[in-house]
């Protein structure tokens, strides 16, 4: 059962809405021979952007750490799908050890480590926080506000194992993107599970080859009901490493924008959309600050660039960028533009709630400094949406679809994985 999030309907519902809900029972079926095919990633966070005319994931984090925003409403199917998830890796484990963040000393990352703690001990786990934070040199006890606290324990290596003082767990669960690199402590772990791989983090992934196989995807599902494809996937172009010192490499970017810009106006024309469209520039290997800028008319790029490139070195780091369609977001709370962000856990939808900005616009990055979260709670089993029913009649039929676009970027993040596995064995 896949849950239904909750909150206020805002923006116009279309067409889509209609053929996802029309398609439901297509759509589960497709959906479980997907996931009899290909595993999925441990666990998943999605960011979703509702433009009105279009559904798209914008982002989608292997390591997510916002789970103290999940409602206690939420926790029986996050604890289920934790209990599925365990089960299927590794059926007779007892221990598991979450590696976090080495700056997991914040109130908002310690409650996200509380949460998840709770989480997998409901599901039968003995649970201890383990850190490879040089820092943590001994067990570190950290209180909570709400009454709570959480043990910081330095991790331990022997052999083949990882574990922490009188710990030796089945399986370790990475709460850590590894951006600054893989710590010799976590290389060549064969005796134990280590979840998510070395290989999904940012140390090696690439949005871009998420993205690509979020195309395959889409064009595969928009076959299934019938839809452009279009509707529910960002456009993107993997432009590579960008030289932003000298004037040929700013001119290059510029072009690429304006021909992304132009696809994207295309679109928008056949489609009858009167909002101005916009490409992103985004770090195609960084999560944090991962909107460098949204561009709606190059004239005034050329001179963004070349500020920037005036604060580089003359041999900068390589800079690796992806340009990406921008997706408006319709969606407010209490007047602040707002996104949904699905959280998922082996094939489950267990939840999500909506970051929130005040001082954002609605094509902006929200995932910045003074973003706010708001929980969402499930739908009551009496309002789950109905096949045939106008859109809008059942408030929870738009959770609906940004579950299913959640699950969407979910198996593309399966089929990213399988490529980028460096174990895989290749057939040519």
């Amino acid at each position: 059962m896949v849950p239904h999030l909750v909150t206020a309907l805002t923006g116009p519902i279309n067409e889509l809405e209609q053929r996802v809900l029309d398609s439901m029972p297509a759509i589960e079926r497709w959906f479980r021979l997907e996931w009899m095919e290909h595993t999925p990633p441990f666990y998943t966070a999605v960011d979703v952007r509702n433009a009105g005319f279009k559904l798209a994931p914008v982002d989608t984090n292997f390591y997510p750490s916002g789970w103290n925003n999940l409602t206690p409403a939420m926790l029986p199917l996050a604890v289920q799908a934790a209990q599925a998830a365990i089960e299927k890796i590794c059926p007779e484990a007892r221990n598991l050890l979450i590696v976090p963040e080495n700056h997991a000393r914040g109130t908002f990352h310690l409650s996200n480590l509380a949460q998840m703690r709770r989480i997998f001990h409901m599901a039968g786990l003995n649970v201890r926080i383990g850190s490879i934070s040089p820092e943590i040199k001994k067990s570190t006890t950290i209180e909570l506000p709400g009454g709570e606290s959480i043990t910081l324990e330095p991790v331990i290596r022997t052999k083949g194992r990882l574990g922490v003082k009188d710990f030796d767990p089945c399986t370790i669960l990475l709460n850590n993107d590894l951006r600054a690199g893989v710590p010799g402590i976590l290389e060549e772990v064969h005796e134990q599970y280590l979840l998510p791989p070395l290989h999904a983090s940012w140390t090696t992934r690439r949005k871009s080859t998420h993205f690509k196989a979020y195309e395959e995807v889409a064009k595969r599902f928009g076959k299934l009901i019938g839809v452009d494809p279009w509707l529910i996937n960002p456009m993107f172009d993997k432009y590579g490493v960008v030289d932003l010192v000298t004037p040929a490499g700013i001119d290059a970017l510029v072009q690429r924008v304006d021909a992304m810009l132009t696809k994207v106006k295309k679109k928008y024309k056949e489609y009858g959309i009167k909002e101005r469209p916009f490409v992103v520039i985004k770090a195609d290997n960084r999560t944090s600050g991962n909107a460098i800028l949204s561009v709606r008319d190059t004239k005034d790029l050329e001179a963004k660039l070349r500020k920037m490139g005036a604060g580089l070195d003359a041999a900068p780091a390589p800079l690796e960028l992806i340009l990406q369609e921008g997706v408006l977001t319709n969606e407010r709370v209490n007047d602040a533009v707002a996104e949904p962000v699905v959280y998922l856990m082996d094939r489950y939808v267990v939840g999500g709630f909506y970051r929130m900005h005040a001082e954002r616009g609605e094509d902006e990055n929200l995932s910045a400094p003074g973003s706010a979260y708001v929980p969402l709670a499930f739908a009551e089993s009496t309002h789950l949406p109905q096949p045939g029913v106008r859109p809008g009649a059942s408030a929870p039929n738009r959770f609906y679809m940004y579950g299913v676009i959640g699950r969407l970027a979910m198996l593309a993040g399966s089929y990213e994985l399988e490529a980028t596995d460096p174990d895989a064995e290749r057939y040519d």
